[in-house]
């Protein structure tokens, strides 16, 4: 059942109010734009400029460079597809179009990854480029493009930004973007020409916001505060192997031949053991100011800006792939949808990249989508294979606490000098500011010296038997596998062109960072799962869940996971492949740790029950099956609470009143369902009840009243925006955010009344709760008064929708900008189905309220039959422009859970083509 969504922008639903409200934008921004330009010619002024902007797609233009025609053919959704013979005039060509749609976008993300935001924005993007500086993606970048990279990659980077280049010639910024004429009236900026080291320096900021597991070893450090050793196992639990299947089903780790096997194999035996519950990795107790190093990092970590994800927490994707014989086509199915962030323009760029014919001088007919600044196409299809990914979230990180003296650090009992470089960091409307970026032997930056307290709490630190004699005191290092030079980029042409299952792992072992689970179809009803990835191995008894001391050279990493040796699956028995995250593959067959932070399998197991409930007595799944599947919205967790909250006696009527609401309610998070509004509520106060007050300060909200929102607002959309009527109680409560761990952590007391973690404190309104139900009493009542404040007391308008919200705001200006432009460039709210942990992953973060806060950012299904009845859906549009008919056009459908059909013959294409552009040499 799609789930029932509304869009509410203060217009009216439908073209016509879309129209309307585009129109008074319009009207606003020329207001505006007289008031800054001068009244004398201020209207023309701001028309033209946003009518500036707009891509030419129809008629001809002449790109120097071109060694041929090539055609650009958009259909009613502004979607190219660019039809060129020969390659590099196929990837020029995707430069030229992705840079008429998109190029503020391009040079926003260009400046985050290479450490520049202040030229474009000024003082307040300076703490978050010297992170990014210290880190170096543009450095490493480089040092790929020159020392690592294919001279077919190179070349194909090189024509890309020769077309980014060639629609730059000749263009103010205001030419280009509505944005740069906003940010002209603040400072001189000037877009600068495109390099290749800008588009292969994007897959540095994808692999930071797909990282792993860098926060929970933050976040179990910081619990050594105040929570034991058994305390902490309890909130980080084993996953559930025997509940919710892994990936990988039918294969193991053979020792005798060192690799990965399909079918039977020697036994590999348990990986290394967690060191969860300790201070340090190796030690039980942890030197004086790690805790407080760790929470400033975690502070500084939180400030980076948004790349593709939210910044490493809660990130999702579902993917899953069926074989033949159990489709209606009797060929594959394969289905996607990454959960990222939301964001405007959504992070995705569909696009199709067709040679007119397939040769050695044109070998590419490919489509589906990739990222705007970057060649090629990342998930998608071409003639013969399908893949999709999603991340995997093996462990590629670790922190490391470094024991430092004046003339440097320790390591092995030696003074080892740091190497360093400066950087000077320009900043538009001020001085140039410059810092010192340090890094041990292994290039391991020390990201404490970005944060003064830090620095301070280092030099102040004592230090305990587990570490050398006292000297200066700590800092906090990273060591990262996307920190050493990759050819993550030769992954992408590789397997834009694989024509069959080797040819796909062959590209696989090139896609080191970030590391994905990638699916596989083709036309021969053949379908695969690969994990790839540069995979770190560690010393016994180190599994990489805690910082690690950096002095002990035992506890440096080991290598690397042979890719001979990864877990893969091709033509399973089952007939179908499912990941969203879970465990790749069982503990007991496959000796390395690959990380001790898997998701929980929650919508991975709801995705194979709905696989086989399909299929059960011979049944047979279409295309169209496999698009409801994404939608499914059905709350795991409350399948497991809510038969225990009704069975309480609750004695205040209007609680009971609410209580009811759960009677017979069917689990699904429908945008107009009381009972999920009412669920999510108590669930959220159960949390906070349960283990919000006893998690350390440290990991506490504070500052805010955790989203007591005004729900029905419209305008300026901002889901932060709160109604200070919570009261410092609540601002200053730690709070889980509600994703599947906290769904596993439940499920294993859920059965013990008197567990300790049952107890809460009494308060001035409530007595103390001692045991489950007493607890889930007060958490019904909590939800039942803080739902009357936010949606009324009338439970008959309540609905999930309600509380449940989507903003899509611009990345830069529509968050930091005065709010007129907020107003100008966001878009929102949208009332959505779905929820945490479900199928249907419109994520919300317990910590912060019920808005949205990541989404399936797109949704696709590939038919491998014929692929023109494939279907496909972004969350906004083609456009970055902002009064561009394409700038959320498809937004109102991806809430619906539509898809749109994807052209991909001459003929389908020819067919759905609205406008045609020829680019002449």
């Amino acid at each position: 059942m799609p789930p029932n969504t509304t869009a509410s922008s203060g217009q009216k639903p439908g073209k016509s109010g879309r129209k309307k409200g585009r129109k008074a934008r319009l009207f606003l921004i020329v207001l505006v734009l007289a008031l800054f330009g001068g009244v004398a010619y201020g209207g023309y002024w701001g028309v033209s400029t946003v009518r500036a902007s707009f891509p030419q797609t129809k008629g001809s233009l002449t790109l120097d460079g071109l060694s041929g025609p090539v055609d650009v053919k958009r259909d009613g959704n502004g979607i190219p597809q660019i039809y060129a013979s020969s390659d590099e005039d196929l990837f020029m060509a995707q430069g030229y179009v992705q840079a008429q749609d998109r190029f503020y976008e391009m040079d926003v993300r260009r400046h985050m990854t290479s450490g520049r935001l202040s030229e474009m924005f000024g003082s307040s993007q300076v703490k978050n480029d010297e992170f990014l500086r210290t880190m170096g993606w543009d450095r490493v970048a480089k040092e790929e493009y020159d020392k690592k990279l294919s001279a077919s990659t190179k070349k194909y980077l090189q024509a890309y930004a020769k077309g980014v280049n060639a629609y730059l010639k000749g263009k103010d910024g205001k030419d280009i973007s509505l944005e740069y004429a906003a940010l002209g009236f603040t400072n001189d900026y000037k877009p600068q020409e495109w390099t290749p080291v800008d588009s292969v320096a994007w897959l540095k900021a994808m692999a930071w916001d797909l990282r792993g597991n860098m926060q929970e070893e933050i976040d179990r450090s910081l619990m050594t505060s105040r929570l034991g050793p058994k305390q902490i196992a309890d909130l980080y639990p084993e996953y559930p192997y025997s509940r919710n299947k892994t990936i990988t089903q039918e294969g193991q780790y053979d020792s005798v031949t060192g690799s990965y096997v399909q079918g039977s194999s020697t036994t590999a035996g348990s990986g290394t053991q967690s060191t969860s519950g300790t201070g340090l990795a190796g030690n039980t107790t942890a030197p004086d100011g790690l805790q407080s190093q760790l929470s400033k990092l975690y502070n500084v970590l939180d400030n980076v800006p948004t790349a593709v994800g939210v910044n490493g927490n809660g990130i999702g994707s579902n993917s899953w792939v069926v074989a033949g014989k159990y489709t209606i086509t009797g060929k594959p199915l394969l289905a996607n949808d990454p959960h990222l962030s939301a964001s405007l323009p959504s992070v995705w760029y569909q696009m199709g990249l067709h040679c007119t014919s397939v040769s050695s001088k044109c070998q590419y007919d490919v489509s589906g989508y990739t990222f705007a600044g970057m060649p090629g196409v990342v998930i998608g299809h071409n003639q013969n294979i399908a893949w999709g990914m999603t991340n995997s979230g093996v462990d590629v990180t670790d922190l490391y606490l470094e024991k430092i003296t004046g003339e440097g650090y320790e390591y092995d009992g030696k003074v080892l000098p740091f190497a360093t470089r400066k950087e000077t960091i320009k900043v538009a409307g001020g001085s140039n500011k410059t810092i010192v970026v340090r890094e041990t032997k292994d290039g391991m930056p020390l990201l404490s010296d970005r944060d003064d307290e830090l620095v301070k709490v280092g030099k102040k630190a004592t230090v305990d038997s587990g570490a050398p004699d006292r000297g200066d005191g700590y800092a906090i290092a990273l060591r990262w596998t996307a920190l050493d030079p990759g050819n993550s980029m030769d992954a992408v042409f590789q397997l834009d062109k694989a024509s069959n299952w080797s040819e796909f792992r062959t590209a696989a072992a090139s896609f080191d960072v970030p590391s994905q689970n990638l699916i596989y179809a083709d036309t021969n009803d053949h379908i695969g799962y690969q994990l790839p990835g540069k995979i770190p191995t560690r010393s016994k008894g180190d599994d990489g869940s805690l910082p690690s001391p950096g002095w002990d050279s035992k506890y440096q990493w080991t290598g690397y996971i042979k890719q001979s040796e990864l877990p893969y699956e091709y033509d399973p028995k089952r007939g179908y492949i499912v990941t969203a995250n879970q465990a790749v593959v069982d503990k007991d067959k496959y000796p390395y740790t690959l990380t001790t932070d898997w998701g929980y399998g929650t919508r991975s197991q709801r995705i194979t029950d709905l696989i086989e409930a399909k299929i059960k007595g011979g049944g047979k799944i279409s295309t169209d099956d496999m698009r409801q599947m994404q939608l499914d919205d059905s709350s795991e967790i409350a399948k497991l609470i809510v038969p225990k909250l009704l069975k309480i006696d609750v004695p205040d009527k209007n609680v009971r009143d609410a209580q009811k609401l759960l009677e017979g309610w069917d689990y699904t998070q429908d945008a107009d369902s009381a009972a999920a509004a009412y669920f999510n509520a108590t669930w959220r106060n159960i949390l906070k009840l349960a283990f919000g007050n006893k998690l350390p300060k440290e990991l506490r909200v504070k500052g805010q009243c955790l989203n007591v929102a005004p729900v029905d607002s419209t305008g300026p959309a901002d889901e932060n925006q709160t109604v200070r009527e919570c009261g410092q109680r609540e601002a200053d409560q730690a709070q889980p955010d509600g994703g599947d761990r906290w769904f596993e952590v439940v499920r294993k007391i859920i059965d013990d009344q008197n567990n300790d973690w049952w107890k809460a404190p009494k308060t001035r309104l409530d007595k103390a709760a001692d045991n489950r139900d007493e607890l889930f009493a007060r958490a019904m009542k909590d939800a039942r008064w803080e739902l009357t404040a936010k949606l009324g007391k009338d439970m008959d308008t309540w609905s999930w929708g309600r509380l449940h919200r989507l903003f899509l705001k611009n990345q830069t200006l529509g968050t930091e900008g005065p709010g007129v432009l907020q107003y100008m460039l966001n878009r929102g709210p949208w009332k959505l189905s779905g929820g945490e942990a479900t199928v249907n992953a419109t994520g919300w973060n317990a910590a912060g309220g019920y808005g949205v806060v990541w989404v399936p950012s797109m949704r696709m299904v590939v038919n491998l039959d014929d692929f023109d009845k494939s279907k496909w859906i972004n969350l906004s549009g083609a456009s970055g422009h902002a009064y561009s008919a394409h700038y959320t056009d498809q937004t109102d459908k991806w809430a619906k859970g539509e898809l749109l059909p994807w052209s991909f013959s001459d003929k389908a294409v020819d067919k759905s083509t609205s406008d045609t552009l020829v680019l002449k040499p």
